[in-house]
């Protein structure tokens, strides 16, 4: 088969490394639509690359299309548009109808309710992928993966009789029995507590890592994305936003919605003079400076202030008023406004519980500076 031209499409940091960084996974200008009325796609031309090994996750606000490009890509919705690729087959094409069932693909699928078979025990969950292989293999397949997910003591109990965390494992297992060239999880924690969820994030994380699994998962939430994810794709009314490092998501946002959507942060209005390698960027909280600025233009602008770019100094000649705090244990977030109308958030150790309507130092502290247009 004739590679596709992987150059169009947004490079996950190990495909862009090369070595060790086969693509396993292209979507390319993968289009989705529901019903046959003129409203905006579901998905619309979304492109990304995933490499052999890699965590990816997709991320986005309510209806932004990360569930239905999941569904795409198992085979459960034709595409409207462009094709996908998988370990170098195309799986699904839209110029040609081909359409893969998923039975076909050698896709495994981990859901929110888990769907696993009550009346089984959880060996018999576990060995439900594996039809038409030996029996001696199955059990050993079977045993490997439960010391895997360390369930081996619960092979012969019912899914039941075990915790929401323990299903959520015995369903892992199953989608990796049958060692699929993707695995594909649709917000598997979402019925958990936090503090599970955050656990078996990182748990998950270093069972896929162990057994080389390629891996795409959709969230909502942002922490369980930053926990599990080499790469992370940011979607917004159907769009893929921004395809890349939580690293780089969070420091060098592209869009500003991106900026917005991920962690906590305020745009203030701002004033750009210089030129490349020597941008300064004058706010309220006097200039900002950075040498790798990017896409900054002379002018008005507006500039991208989290919270963790604001530093409580009560030496600072620079003065804000507590509007509100909130509680988040080590630390308050307050929110705070400046003498001259603008408002900003900041991260202060918890021991400084300072009372609302307090006026309190503050100076910035920014290593990453993003700016976008100015906007009415």
């Amino acid at each position: 088969m004739q590679g596709p031209a992987y150059s169009r499409t947004p490079l996950s940091p190990a495909a862009e490394r090369g070595a060790g960084g086969r693509v396993a996974l292209a979507v390319e200008a993968v289009s989705l639509r529901y019903g046959r009325a003129p409203q905006a796609p579901a998905v619309d031309a979304v492109s990304f690359l995933l490499a052999a090994g890699e965590i990816g996750v997709l991320i986005g606000p309510s209806g932004c299309g990360k569930t239905s490009l999941l569904r795409a890509i198992a085979g459960l919705e034709p595409l409207a548009g462009g094709r996908i690729v998988l370990d170098e087959r195309v799986i699904g094409e839209a110029a040609t109808g081909l359409q893969l069932p998923p039975e076909q693909r050698r896709i495994g699928m981990v859901f929110q309710d888990y769907a696993l078979f009550p009346h089984l025990t959880v060996a018999q969950n576990v060995a439900f992928g594996l039809h038409g292989q030996p029996r001696a293999a199955q059990k050993a397949r079977v045993a490997e993966l439960l010391d895997l997910v360390g369930l081996g003591h619960a092979a012969e109990r019912a899914p039941h009789e075990l915790s929401g965390g323990q299903q959520q494992r015995i369903a892992l297992a199953r989608a990796l029995a049958p060692q699929p060239a993707l695995l594909l999880l649709d917000e598997p924690f979402s019925s958990l507590d936090v503090d599970l969820r955050e656990r078996l994030a990182q748990e998950l994380r270093g069972i896929l890592k162990q057994t080389g699994t390629t891996a795409l998962f959709v969230t909502h939430d942002q922490l369980e994305a930053f926990a599990l994810g080499d790469v992370i794709g940011v979607m917004h009314q159907g769009r893929l936003a921004q395809w890349d490092s939580a690293y780089r998501l969070y420091h060098r946002p592209a869009t500003r919605f991106v900026a917005d959507f991920i962690g906590h942060g305020v745009f203030t209005p701002a004033r750009a003079e210089g030129g490349p390698g020597s941008w300064q960027v004058h706010t309220a909280l006097g200039p900002l400076r950075d040498a790798a600025i990017e896409g900054v233009r002379d002018g008005d602008c507006d500039v991208l202030l989290r919270a963790d770019d604001i530093v409580h100094d009560d030496a600072s000649p620079v003065k804000a008023r507590i509007e509100r705090k909130a509680f988040r244990g080590s630390e308050f977030l307050y929110t705070l406004r400046l003498a001259s109308g603008e408002q900003v958030l900041a991260h202060v150790p918890s021991h400084h519980d300072h009372q609302l309507g307090e006026w309190i130092g503050i100076r910035a502290e920014v290593d990453h500076v993003v700016t976008f247009p100015r906007e009415a």
